[in-house]
């Protein structure tokens, strides 16, 4: 397998990463060390220390630019509240949720308070509610719960399929069971 040089890069991670070690290089053609990059299958941005600041960061970035096209739908008039939730749930909200099972567990408080802010800036636009409003009472009104706490209840969820006694897992088993060994159920009657 021959790797083209000029589109690989390379990242070392953790405290290693600290230490000055030599580049690698493929018949005298070095290869570019990194310390962060996008994991473009999942959409990641994955940095040396292992941190989340640059995924944050840029999940923040992308949700705000989206929180403009919120504020605009307001302007021209769509004084629906459920549609501008349904815009909020379809389009932002995602993006500060996306891959959350592998990234949520490693976030700071300061990383957290971030992503709440945007969903706060979106029930403002929504709700007509002013700057001092505590953001509890913003989620009762809007009927929403934190990203945290949605974060979490995918956590418990993801933790309880994996369990055997769930039908989930069974379900799973089964349909791997049937994918590999091409079972076929006997019908009876």
């Amino acid at each position: 397998m021959q790797l083209n040089t000029s589109e690989t890069e390379e990242m070392i991670l953790g405290p290693v990463a600290r230490a000055n070690l030599p580049s690698l290089t493929i018949t005298t053609d070095p290869i570019d060390r990194v310390t962060s990059f996008k994991l473009h299958v999942l959409g990641v941005h994955i940095d040396s220390t292992m941190s989340w600041t640059i995924h944050v960061d840029n999940m923040v970035k992308k949700a705000t630019r989206r929180l403009y096209f919120l504020k605009q739908l307001k302007r021209a008039g769509l004084t629906s509240s459920t549609q501008l939730f349904h815009y909020y749930s379809a389009v932002i909200r995602p993006v500060l949720e996306y891959c959350s099972p592998v990234w949520h567990y490693a976030l700071t408080k300061a990383q957290t308070q971030q992503l709440e802010a945007i969903q706060k800036r979106a029930i403002q636009i929504i709700l007509n509610f002013s700057r001092g409003i505590p953001y509890s009472s913003m989620l009762f009104a809007a009927n929403l719960i934190t990203l945290a706490s949605h974060r979490d209840i995918s956590r418990k969820f993801f933790r309880n399929i994996t369990k055997s006694t769930s039908y989930f897992y069974i379900l799973l088993v089964c349909t791997i069971f049937y994918q590999t060994h091409r079972w076929n159920p006997i019908i009876l009657g």
